[in-house]
């Protein structure tokens, strides 16, 4: 995947380091934060070995929903893959919701942005579905949908 604004965030070097925030980077390419942050390679591991395929639908939101929760036995796992639901989730919303983008807030947090102008911490929503399963992410892809 060639991503020409991960080349202007790693240029210079050391000290003089000059870096191009996440932010400004989703501003100049879009397409290319889209790709990056709907990887959720972790996730997609998972999934992948319960038999699940995720194809960035809401369909596949309840699919997950349904897997059993293996990986609440492993700290290490656990918030790698609440992120990864989180994104995986922004994901399917971004590419389903019209006018869904994603933004990214001045502390580096990716979040979805609606056409209302309503912001949703993804993040936050994959965190609780894999610590606790509730809610679940097809619930909060129907509510988000709706509004």
């Amino acid at each position: 995947m060639n991503m020409h604004f991960l080349d202007k965030w790693r240029k210079g070097s050391g000290a003089h380091r000059t870096a191009t925030p996440l932010a400004d980077a989703v501003r100049e390419d879009p397409g290319a934060i889209t790709e990056l942050l709907s990887e959720c390679e972790l996730l997609r591991a998972e999934a992948g070995n319960a038999g699940v395929e995720l194809d960035d639908s809401a369909a596949s939101l309840e699919a997950l929903d349904q897997l059993q929760p293996v990986w609440r036995d492993d700290p290490e796992v656990l918030p790698w893959l609440g992120n990864d639901a989180g994104l995986y989730l922004g994901t399917v919303l971004v590419r389903t919701v019209p006018g869904a983008r994603w933004r990214v807030w001045p502390d580096g947090q990716p979040v979805v942005c609606l056409a209302s102008g309503r912001e949703i911490d993804v993040a936050a929503a994959g965190h609780e579905w894999a610590d606790d399963g509730a809610p679940e992410l097809s619930q909060v892809y129907a509510e988000v949908a709706e509004s």
